[in-house]
């Protein structure tokens, strides 16, 4: 379930984030901005009660929201993504298999030292 949480934290924040720079053509939409965030801080504490470790948690939510926002920036306002920020997206996404892999171990040594 924790994972269902996360995956809608990252949906509204980036949903949130994109509203920002439509609502400069359509102040109504900065209601979807503040809902979306609130939202998304919702349901990343959501995951954090279901005890998902706050690094792996904010890690993957914040690099899955940076890399979705470029990508859906690129389709819905026809900003350009640079190879070099494929480059930068991709070595976030690898910090944060690193995380993730690291505290998989850590929790693993946890039980075993238990």
């Amino acid at each position: 379930m924790a994972w269902l949480f996360l995956a809608g934290a990252v949906l509204l924040e980036v949903t949130a984030t994109l509203s920002i720079k439509a609502a400069l053509e359509q102040p109504a939409l900065y209601a979807v901005v503040v809902l979306g965030y609130a939202g998304a801080f919702t349901c990343l504490t959501l995951v954090l009660r279901r005890g998902m470790p706050l690094g792996v948690a904010y890690g993957i939510w914040a690099a899955s929201g940076v890399a979705l926002t470029a990508m859906l920036s690129s389709v819905i306002f026809h900003e350009p993504v640079t190879v070099l920020m494929g480059i930068g997206l991709a070595l976030i996404m690898g910090g944060v298999l690193c995380v993730e892999i690291g505290a998989q171990k850590a929790h693993t040594q946890d039980e075993e030292a238990a």
